[in-house]
């Protein structure tokens, strides 16, 4: 190959270089912007195949799909000045390039200083005009939309920076203040527990109250009743004996003379001392009762 076949092989080869090093193709998930000199020049390039001058100009591609950054533990006070550890993490996107370019430098290390330090700010503003009780659980949903729409509309003004969502990951208490806060659960659980046992003391004193008198109102009605029917007992007893007395008077006074003599005789050494001419002598004297 000749002179000029080189000198034509090589200027090919430098209309090819500066055509390759003109030629920029932004990826459909990202935008551009292009600087000449350093100065910016053209902001939002959108996705696709573009042209630049080659060597003057500089072209810097950012992400714009939704990007999350998980921010350090940090401890906020509530109103009641209760201290509490909370992680949480930041869903975000670049919404103009422009402005995010003009703003962070196109560093996305200090976008995310600049978020996190809006977000702690507003956390710890948020933390402060709550109750322990509204952060834990009460306005936990509020809080977050509250933040998320405060910190968006700065971060979208300032830095071209969408901010999508805030949620808290986790609220622990710190250690010594957790230790606190369970011996006095466990405190207040004992005296529930405490009024529990008393509650059901004292009505376990009024049923056995109740059944004590029921007891006794049974019995005595039991007692009555079987003195009455013990009274009934003994009143047909005695008329059954009238009866056997009426139809024969001196059988029946026999009979109980022989009961009387048994009773009185039933020891061997039993020893009274009557009158021969005793009315309970009668039978023994005479077996048909004569004087």
């Amino acid at each position: 190959m000749g002179p000029k076949g080189v000198v034509g092989l090589a200027g090919a080869l430098i209309v090819v270089l500066l055509v390759l090093s003109s030629v920029f193709i932004i990826p459909e998930t990202h935008r551009g912007v292009m600087l000449r000199f350093g100065e910016l020049v053209e902001t939002d390039i959108q996705a696709g195949i573009h042209f630049k001058v080659p060597v003057i100009d500089q072209v810097r591609e950012f992400d714009i799909r939704i990007l999350t950054m998980d921010l350090p533990s940090r401890q906020y006070l509530t109103v009641e000045k209760k201290p509490l550890d909370v992680d949480s993490y930041i869903v975000w996107k670049i919404r103009n390039v422009d402005q995010f370019y003009r703003a962070t430098g196109g560093d996305e290390l200090r976008a995310q200083s600049l978020l996190l330090s809006r977000v702690d700010n507003g956390l710890r503003d948020e933390f402060g005009v709550r109750t322990m009780h509204e952060v834990v659980s009460g306005q936990r949903d509020q809080l977050m939309q509250t933040l998320r729409d405060r910190v968006n509309e700065t971060s979208v003004k300032e830095f071209g920076i969408e901010v999508r969502d805030i949620r808290l990951k986790a609220i622990e208490f710190p250690g010594q203040v957790s230790e606190n806060v369970y011996r006095r659960m466990a405190a207040e659980r004992e005296k529930l527990a405490q009024e529990f046992r008393s509650r059901g003391r004292e009505l376990a004193e009024g049923i056995r109250a109740d059944a004590d008198r029921q007891k006794t109102v049974t019995l005595a009605e039991a007692f009555a009743s079987a003195e009455e029917t013990r009274g009934e007992g003994d009143g047909e007893a005695a008329r059954i004996y009238a009866e056997a007395y009426g139809s024969n008077s001196e059988f029946y006074s026999f009979y109980r003379s022989l009961q009387a003599y048994r009773n009185t005789f039933s020891g061997k050494d039993d020893l009274m001392v009557i009158d021969a001419n005793s009315e309970f002598m009668r039978f023994l004297k005479d077996s048909k009762g004569g004087s």
